[in-house]
């Protein structure tokens, strides 16, 4: 049988009262009680049930996700998934909530984290470009006791913060992978696009394919990156650039999470020939594209994971417990026409 908080009180020498104020953190607990209920714990090996503590307290989990104002399909999938995470967790005291900030400018996303304050919110999970006012910002939350999740595109040098999300680095060599594997006896260039490559998830997914690229495929040659920031016009002028400038252009990969934009600036664009396409997630727009074979293969991350896994770290960071990392760990699917059918996997 597991240990209780009566055998932890006997084992301690203190009452049932002292036990209950040590595990509370509450004030006017002297040391020694402290110093007694803690060696007790270590020696009986006494794991306090949370669930069950913060079901007694009444506990409430105020998490809120930070999502990009302009992230189009696929950030409407993320809302989704919270609200539904939302519904079917209420009974465990989760208040999750999202908000929508810009994508481009690092000081109105700093201006917004400034904002957020212990009283109202124990957690945030950030889904926004990396930037020093950003990070700054990031770690001055974790300081004022709210807890930081970054998600899928994660922050540089944040000791101390989690990140949920796929290997990004491991996504661009995937992606490189197939390209070149579907460009099998073809030479020419590859045309990479994105929102913007200040955002942390785009610059290792190009890290990813150019390794690869470089290493393995010889025939095939990467463009620079042309960033789009999320607009149609813009993303049909660069790629209409790009294309008459390099007649060669035999795949097109579209590293960010939207691919709307690139794909409508794509349709306006007269190609020589069919170029292979790859992009990112599954919205309603990119399995269009699938099903049609405007694309060839996506590369995807199931964002009801995402969200839930994002819970996950925010309430053992608030508890000050450790998670099961490899429940947190997010997978790289592949998708193609012929399995889109069954992209959903299992819940976890």
């Amino acid at each position: 049988m597991r240990p209780t908080t009566k055998d932890l009180a006997v084992a301690a020498g203190v009452s049932l009262a002292s036990v209950d104020r040590v595990l509370n953190g509450r004030s006017g607990v002297r040391k020694k009680t402290v110093d007694a209920v803690n060696e007790a714990i270590e020696r009986i090996g006494f794991v306090r049930n949370l669930s069950a503590a913060n079901l007694a307290k009444s506990k409430q989990y105020r998490f809120l996700f930070l999502l990009p104002r302009h992230g189009d399909l696929f950030v409407s999938e993320l809302s989704s998934h919270i609200e539904e995470a939302d519904a079917a967790l209420k009974a465990e005291g989760m208040d999750l909530r999202y908000q929508s900030i810009s994508q481009n400018d690092p000081h109105e996303i700093t201006r917004a984290l400034d904002a957020i304050i212990p009283e109202d919110v124990d957690g945030i999970a950030l889904m926004a470009p990396e930037s020093p006012q950003v990070r700054d910002a990031a770690i001055r939350l974790k300081e004022r006791g709210i807890q930081v999740v970054h998600l899928i595109s994660g922050q540089q040098d944040m000791s101390g913060l989690d990140f949920v999300g796929i290997d990004n680095r491991a996504a661009g060599a995937t992606a490189a992978r197939l390209i070149g594997r579907f460009c099998t006896g073809r030479q020419g260039k590859v045309m990479i696009v994105t929102e913007t490559m200040n955002a942390r998830d785009s610059l290792e997914r190009r890290f990813g394919l150019d390794e690869v690229l470089t290493t393995d495929f010889p025939n095939l040659t990467a463009l620079p990156s042309m960033e789009t920031y999320g607009d149609k016009e813009r993303a049909k002028s660069v790629i209409a650039t790009a294309i008459k400038k390099n007649a060669d252009i035999v795949a097109i990969y579209i590293m960010s999470s939207e691919a709307r934009a690139p794909l409508a600036g794509l349709s306006d664009t007269k190609l020589q020939s069919k170029p292979i396409i790859l992009a990112h997630e599954l919205t309603d727009r990119t399995r269009k594209g699938l099903m049609s074979g405007e694309l060839d293969a996506l590369i995807v991350q199931n964002p009801g994971h995402l969200v839930r896994s994002a819970v996950r770290l925010l309430r053992a960071g608030v508890d000050g417990r450790s998670v099961l990392k490899s429940q947190e760990q997010i997978r790289i699917e592949i998708l193609v026409k012929e399995n889109l059918l069954s992209e959903v996997g299992p819940d976890t």
